[in-house]
C-alpha cells in the first residue's frame, strides 16, 4: 500500500506538471484527462468487483444516473453540475440498494447477470421517456469557459476537476481498504461463508460496498458528461462500453489495487487511441481485437495485473525478473 500511495503520489504530480506544460486545447491534453477519468470509474468499481470479488456488470446503470441527472436539472432548472452531481450521487444509491436487495444473496456468475439486466433495464426506460431524449440523446447546454457551470472551453480547463476526482476517487479507496469496511469486504471475497461464521454481515457489508461504489461511479458520470457534452442511453448506460470497461481496467492494471486501475487505464486508453490513429483505414473491430488480446494475455501470463510486474517494497524484485536473472 505504501508503494502504491507513493505511485498516486507521483501521478498527481505529473498530472499537474503536465497541465502546465501541455497545450491546453490539445490532443495529448485530451488524452491525459480520459486517463485519469477512465482511472477514476475503474477504481468505484474496484471497491467491490476488487475489494469484495462481486463481478458487477451494471455499474453502467449508476454511472448513466449520475450523468443524466446533472445534465437534465442544467438543462430544465439551470442548475450547475456542482449541485446537480450530489442529486445523481443521491439518486445512484437509492438505485443501488434497489438493486442490492434482491441480489445481496447472488454470487458469481449470478450476480453478474443481475446486474447486466439491472443495466439494460435502465436503458430500454432511458430510450422510452422524453425528458432523457430518448434515443437521440441530450446535449450539454455549452455556456463558453464557465466554471461555475463545470464548463471549459478547452480540455485542460477539466484537468484539475479530473484531478480532483481521481485524488477523492483513491483516496476513500485507500481510507476503505485499510478500515474495518475493507476488511470485512476482503473476507468476503476469500469465504463469504466464513466470514458469515465469523461475525461478518455479509449482506450488510455488501450493501454499505455498493453504495459506496455507486455513488463516486454517478459521480464519474458526472464529470464525464461534461468533458463530452453530449451522450445517449445506448452509450451511457451500455454494459459493454461502461461497465466492462470499469472491469477491464482494474484488471488489467490489478484487482483490489490502489494503482492498479490507474495502470490499467493508461495502458488500455493510450492503446485505444493509438489503435484509432493507426488503424482507422482498416476494417471495423480491430480495437476491440486489440483489447482483448491484451486481457487475455495478462489474465495468462500476469493474473494479478500490471501492478505485479512492479518492484515490491524493499527492493524485491518481481517475479518476471527473478525468472530472467536464473535464466540469463
Amino acid at each position: 500500500m505504501k508503494r502504491d500511495l507513493t505511485f498516486i503520489l507521483c501521478a498527481l504530480a505529473v498530472l499537474a506538471a503536465a497541465g502546465l506544460a501541455l497545450d491546453p486545447g490539445g490532443y495529448a491534453m485530451r488524452i491525459l484527462c480520459l486517463v485519469f477519468l477512465t482511472a477514476a470509474m475503474a477504481q468505484s468499481w474496484n471497491i467491490m468487483g476488487g475489494l469484495a470479488a462481486q463481478i458487477s456488470l451494471g455499474h453502467a446503470a449508476f454511472f448513466g444516473i449520475g450523468a443524466y441527472a446533472s445534465t437534465i436539472l442544467q438543462v430544465e432548472a439551470g442548475l450547475s453540475p456542482w449541485i446537480g452531481m450530489w442529486i445523481g450521487m443521491v439518486l445512484a444509491v437509492a438505485a443501488a440498494m434497489l438493486l442490492a436487495l434482491p441480489t445481496v444473496r447472488l454470487r458469481g456468475h449470478y450476480l453478474a447477470l443481475a446486474t447486466l439486466a439491472f443495466a439494460e433495464a435502465c436503458r430500454v426506460i432511458a430510450n422510452s421517456i422524453g425528458i432523457t431524449g430518448g434515443p437521440q440523446g441530450i446535449s450539454v447546454p455549452y455556456m463558453g469557459n464557465s466554471p461555475a457551470m463545470m464548463q471549459f472551453s478547452q480540455s485542460g480547463g477539466y484537468l484539475p476537476v479530473i484531478g480532483a476526482l481521481f485524488a477523492l476517487v483513491f483516496g476513500l479507496f485507500a481510507l476503505i481498504s485499510r478500515s474495518r469496511l475493507g476488511y470485512m469486504l476482503r473476507a468476503i471475497r476469500e469465504n463469504e461463508d466464513a466470514a458469515e461464521l465469523s461475525g461478518v454481515s455479509a449482506v450488510r457489508v455488501k450493501i454499505a460496498g455498493f453504495a459506496i461504489s455507486a455513488a463516486l461511479s454517478a459521480l464519474c458520470g458526472t464529470v464525464f458528461a461534461q468533458f463530452m457534452y453530449f451522450f445517449d442511453p445506448d452509450s451511457i448506460f451500455s454494459p459493454l462500453s461502461i461497465s466492462v470497461r470499469m472491469a477491464l481496467v482494474a484488471i488489467i492494471g490489478g484487482l483490489a489495487t490502489l494503482s492498479g486501475p490507474l495502470w490499467g487505464a493508461v495502458v488500455l486508453v493510450v492503446l485505444e487511441e493509438t489503435a484509432r490513429s493507426r488503424f482507422s483505414a482498416l476494417p471495423p473491430g480491430v480495437t476491440p481485437l486489440l483489447v482483448g488480446s491484451l486481457l487475455i494475455a495478462t489474465v495468462l501470463w500476469r493474473p494479478a495485473g500490471i501492478v505485479s510486474l512492479l518492484p515490491a517494497p524493499g527492493g524485491v524484485r518481481p517475479g518476471w525478473l527473478k525468472w530472467r536473472k536464473r535464466n540469463a
